[in-house]
């Protein structure tokens, strides 16, 4: 039996921050930013009322997501045909390179928490603005 590599054994502790690509800010969590993860992060990712994040998709990269508290709307699909509302105990799997947008159209905030299977919830990302002017047509600006 070989001896266990505990030098990167990390916590995170709340507070830190970020701004996603997305425009949603995240409580960072154990990500390669944070502690040098290769192959997973997880993030918070908390969403007032009315906040939605851009269209996007993760190249490559398989999503799960739990929301903790509150609803939330996600479209999803090639042109963001598709909707589901996800609530406080939900968990949501997100297949690599499928196009998504959160939405909390709910009036109270929610929070999720997010998993990737990559070391940065920003790796691999591919922002579609198009699919955002997708969304103002059916919800109208956020």
């Amino acid at each position: 039996m070989s001896l266990a590599n505990t030098s990167r054994f990390a916590v995170v502790k709340p507070g830190q921050t970020y701004l996603g690509k997305q425009g949603v800010v995240y409580g960072a969590g154990a990500s390669k930013e944070t502690v040098g993860a290769e192959k997973i992060c997880m993030n918070v990712m908390p969403m007032p009322p009315g906040k939605r994040a851009k269209a996007h998709y993760h190249d490559k990269i398989e999503t799960i997501a739990y929301l903790l508290d509150g609803e939330c709307a996600v479209y999803y699909g090639d042109k963001l045909e598709n909707r589901v509302m996800v609530k406080a105990g939900d968990h949501v799997f997100c297949p690599a390179d499928v196009p998504h947008a959160p939405s909390n159209e709910s009036g109270k905030p929610c929070t999720w928490l997010v998993v990737h299977s990559a070391g940065s919830d920003q790796e691999g990302i591919v922002m579609l603005p198009e699919l955002d002017k997708v969304l103002v047509e059916k919800l109208g600006a956020a």
